[in-house]
């Protein structure tokens, strides 16, 4: 990480920034069913509909609650840097995992509970019961100290908080986050037969939510950190976790050292179980927090442990201790785990597909020519089937752009296929498998009629051009500077003395060897050759590509982000020569080389220059 001890990482730090008195038992308290607001945005600064956020860990604090000897600073310390964080690295919520004190006795009860104010109306939290926390038994313990201090009407006032079981010892809060709800069960230490049938009532009654399950015990680790269930966390996954997949992940302090291990349920996935648990470090762990930053677009999940008190230390004062445990950077403490959210949640929260949008809600003003590989442009055919030579490809902006199919080179029928993959923002749900390649030069083209209208355009006034793209997985071959769309036009016949060779369309957008996409553009208005150039693209994942000219310079987006090397360079139309527009190869030699490898979507060519809330797939 950067240097820690620069005084300016205490105030933008994290791993990922490039997230009242209770009544006695029996009282009323808000219950299951009761007026919950589980979809509420909490209060302070924070995204909940970016796809990253991060939900704060807290374990056992116990030793700086310890009657006379008790030191709330530490604490103070994590609560308002998560506070002051807490719009910078999108923390929507913080958990704290039992024991909070020593010996739960009124002083110490009542020194952290005053300590928590420090977050109350800033940041939604849950606590739980730890065994220094209550004088023992199970959730049906009754009335005690820290019921008082730590029972559900703390929380009642918070916007995630759901409600709590009737005894008061175990809660639960929706957040919001991700764009989507979230479950966290707080359970009691030691959870009674009746606390299960509550919690399971709970899930019941959120049936399309991940669950994240913090409790004080329930598994514990070797020195090398692999974890495995205690007594009390084989009756939890017995009893309530193995049997409700929503549960993909449990937190849980008690033991030390921290460790982690992955159970499959009774669904077949994966349930991350987590200990975390610091309090034999120095200074009884000094408030050590976890931030599990969740990236939804990543399909990761990044860790970090620190100890925020530590860190905003003059780093010319820091005692060794204090220097050694700012941050903990082993396999336990700092990793990542990659989970596909959408195939782990899919079995109780399938995401519906958006629908096929029919052709006239895409088509705005200035469309040129849209094409798609649906029922709508093209005669239907079976998935896997090649598509014939002569095929007509229609052209659904009614401008007369038709396409018709033509095998190139050594094109086989396989050339060209039927099917039915398309990106997840693509309107039409079909696309074309092209497997063009060189030696020999193979492959399959849309190519346009002699007199179709885009041949001609110059686009002086701008123009977008869009395609959706997959590239296979593995990427086999050689396929070179393969095109995925081009006008058959070469710069030296438009007169163009710059450039790499003569012999260049005037125009194609291309996948290079190492597969970056490359477009390049000789203007109409100058004698230049502009080109932008991505990053290398994934293999086996869709992406949605638009090149944006507004009459003076092109920009390239990817999947809505602009790309980095787009030229400065005036570029002013288009150099057409009346000659094809082609979907599928680049002209660059008479035999139509460099077929395209991979599968193309819809295409649009618009003559302006759209925003990207108005691409194919809208980005905001």
């Amino acid at each position: 990480m950067a240097d820690i001890g620069d005084q300016r990482n205490v105030e933008r730090r994290s791993l990922l920034q490039a997230m009242v008195a209770a009544p006695a038992a029996g009282a009323a308290v808000a219950m299951l069913g009761g007026p919950a607001t589980p979809a509420a945005a909490a209060a302070g600064s924070f995204d909940a509909q970016s796809p990253r956020f991060a939900l704060a860990v807290l374990p056992d604090t116990q030793y700086l609650f310890d009657e006379d000897s008790s030191d709330p600073e530490p604490l103070k310390a994590t609560f308002r840097y998560l506070n002051r964080e807490r719009k910078d690295a999108n923390i929507v919520f913080m958990t704290h995992l039992g024991d909070v004190t020593e010996h739960g006795s009124e002083h110490e009860i009542a020194l952290a509970g005053e300590t928590f104010r420090t977050l109350d109306g800033k940041l939604p939290y849950s606590v739980l019961a730890g065994n220094h926390d209550i004088r023992g038994g199970d959730d049906q313990r009754g009335d005690s100290v820290y019921l008082r201090a730590f029972g559900p009407q703390r929380f009642a006032k918070m916007p995630t908080f759901g409600g709590a079981s009737p005894d008061g010892y175990n809660s639960y809060h929706v957040l919001r986050a991700g764009g989507r709800d979230w479950l966290v069960l707080a359970l009691d230490w030691r959870i009674s037969d009746k606390g299960l049938t509550w919690a399971q009532s709970v899930i019941n009654e959120h049936r399309t939510l991940p669950v994240i399950l913090t409790t004080h015990d329930l598994a514990w680790a070797d020195d090398a950190g692999a974890a495995q269930l205690s007594d009390n966390g084989q009756r939890l996954w017995d009893r309530l976790i193995r049997d409700n997949d929503q549960i993909f992940l449990t937190l849980n302090g008690h033991y030390w050292p921290p460790g982690r291990t992955t159970l499959k349920n009774a669904a077949g996935n994966d349930v991350q179980v987590h200990i975390t648990n610091y309090q034999d470090r120095y200074y009884g762990g000094a408030a050590m927090i976890r931030l599990y930053h969740v990236d939804l677009a990543r399909n990761v999940i990044d860790v970090e442990t620190f100890s925020p008190w530590f860190l905003a230390r003059d780093p010319e004062k820091r005692t060794p201790l204090e220097a050694e445990t700012i941050e903990l950077t082993g396999p336990v403490d700092r990793f990542s785990m990659e989970i596909d959210f959408a195939e782990r949640f899919h079995g109780f929260a399938p995401v519906t597909p958006p629908a096929p949008r029919p052709p006239v809600a895409v088509l705005p003003r200035g469309t040129v020519g849209y094409w798609r590989f649906d029922s709508y442009g093209l005669s239907s055919g079976a998935a896997g089937k090649p598509v014939a030579d002569g095929t007509v490809v229609r052209d659904l902006s009614g401008n007369g752009n038709d396409l018709r199919v033509q095998r190139i080179g050594a094109g086989t029928p396989e050339a060209l296929t039927y099917s039915a993959e398309h990106h997840p923002g693509q309107p039409a749900h079909a696309s074309l498998r092209f497997d063009g390649g060189k030696g020999p030069d193979r492959g399959a083209i849309l190519r346009a009629g002699a007199n179709a209208p885009i041949n001609s355009m110059k686009f002086i006034s701008g123009y977008t051009i869009e395609a959706f793209i997959k590239l296979p997985d593995p990427f086999d071959g050689d396929h070179a500077w393969m095109g995925i769309l081009s006008w058959e036009g070469r710069s030296g016949d438009a007169g163009k003395t710059t450039g790499w060779s003569p012999l260049e369309s005037t125009c194609s957008l291309n996948v290079s060897s190492e597969r970056f996409l490359q477009y390049v553009v000789y203007a109409d208005k100058q004698d230049a050759d502009p080109t932008s150039w991505s990053h290398a693209l994934p293999t086996g994942r869709w992406a949605h590509i638009a090149v944006v000219n507004d009459g003076r310079k092109t920009v390239v987006y990817i999947d809505g982000s602009k790309i980095a090397r787009n030229p400065t360079q005036p570029s002013t139309g288009i150099a057409t020569l009346g000659l094809p527009f082609v979907i599928g190869a680049t002209s660059f030699d008479l035999k139509y080389g460099q077929g395209f490898y991979g599968w193309i979507g819809d295409v649009r060519v618009t003559a302006k220059a759209l925003r990207p809330k108005d691409f194919l797939t809208p980005y905001a």
